[in-house]
């Protein structure tokens, strides 16, 4: 276990039995609501099972994005929108580790694509920057954490660099969603 891990262990004791209101997931909201279904997968983790240290943040991993790959998509698909989140952060809502928008031409993500320098891949902005990939880095101490890739096949294009927050993602999307997958992984610091 790294120093600062040891430093934050007991905040994380701290906050065991506080969790993001699973409800405030982004993945409930009504404009990105589709009953058609992508299945999602890694060959890195199966759906359920602990995400890789590679995969993880600071202290723990190299911070590379697990190559996904997906099910067949719905014919007049044009881009495809994913967005990963931590079920289990002691804050309100779900945090957010990445939203990036590509096109469905893309057949897979190979490991470690989901940086900025990525060509084709746009990601949305965030209160500190682009939100690339920033794997999974639990509180040490806090428990298991439940990962979600969620993966939108869209219609058209959601021009992200005009989407001021993560608020108005499923506004921008609504109407244009397809189908939709899931792929959940864990990680305990």
């Amino acid at each position: 276990m790294h120093p600062v891990e040891r430093l934050l262990t007991p905040l994380g004791k701290l906050f065991r039995n506080r969790h993001a209101d699973g409800s405030k997931s982004i993945s409930h909201a009504p404009g990105l609501a589709t009953e058609n279904r992508i299945t999602v997968t890694s060959p890195s983790f199966a759906d359920g099972q602990e995400i890789p240290a590679k995969f993880c943040g600071r202290f723990i991993g190299d911070n590379i994005s697990p190559a996904l790959s997906w099910s067949p998509l719905p014919a007049n698909a044009a881009h495809l929108l994913l967005i990963i989140e931590d079920l289990d952060s002691p804050g309100a809502v779900p945090r957010l580790h990445a939203v990036a928008e590509f096109p469905a031409t893309m057949n897979g993500l190979d490991e470690g694509a989901l940086t900025a320098e990525a060509k084709d891949i746009t990601f949305l902005s965030g209160r500190r920057g682009p939100l690339v990939y920033a794997g999974p880095r639990p509180l040490p101490g806090h428990g298991s954490h439940h990962y979600r890739f969620h993966l939108y096949a869209l219609d058209s294009h959601v021009d992200l660099d005009r989407v001021s927050g993560v608020e108005e993602l499923p506004a921008a999307a609504s109407g244009h969603v397809l189908a939709s997958g899931v792929l959940t992984g864990t990680r305990e610091s």
